[in-house]
């Protein structure tokens, strides 16, 4: 079931899906479409879940999802993952992998390789303050609060 993002708990699990570009704008709309059904009807052993989505930056796709009894199965981020590929393969972009780098470059989100990403950092063409995305974490409250964070707050310290 498809709620608010607002009425969801800090608890709530989330999975981030970067894309490999910004979407364009005549794409928008249509991903935002496609999120919304599919988080809509969404469930878990024929119960509904309560689920929320972000669509940020044109780039990101973010679900979350309450489970308090920890009932979420593999099977049910499959449907997740079948989804995200599905949009994978009709907006010929990548969605899956995390590993690649997305950080803030003035008001735009640079997307990177990681071999790509210590290059720049190596020719000091982004900083210890450059804002970087981290892919991995896990709760709503963490998406609010250590989501866009300096590199000198993320695991990608270890490669200044």
């Amino acid at each position: 079931m498809l709620v608010s993002y607002e009425s969801l708990s800090g608890s709530a699990k989330v999975w981030i899906y970067p894309a490999s570009r910004k979407f364009y704008k005549h794409e928008v709309s249509a991903v935002e479409e496609k999120i919304i059904g599919f988080t809509s009807q969404w469930k878990n052993n024929d119960q509904e879940l309560k689920v929320s989505y972000q669509f940020l930056y044109d780039r990101f796709i973010i679900i979350l999802a309450e489970d308090p009894e920890g009932k979420i199965t593999n099977s049910d981020l499959n449907q997740v993952v079948k989804f995200i590929q599905h949009l994978q393969s009709e907006y010929h972009l990548e969605l899956l992998d995390r590993m690649n780098v997305h950080f803030k470059q003035g008001v735009y989100v640079q997307h990177k390789e990681l071999k790509e990403f210590k290059k720049l950092l190596k020719n000091k063409s982004v900083s210890s303050k450059t804002i970087v995305f981290d892919h991995l974490i896990q709760t709503k409250d963490e998406l609010e609060n250590f989501w866009e964070i300096p590199i000198t707050e993320s695991w990608y310290h270890r490669l200044l």
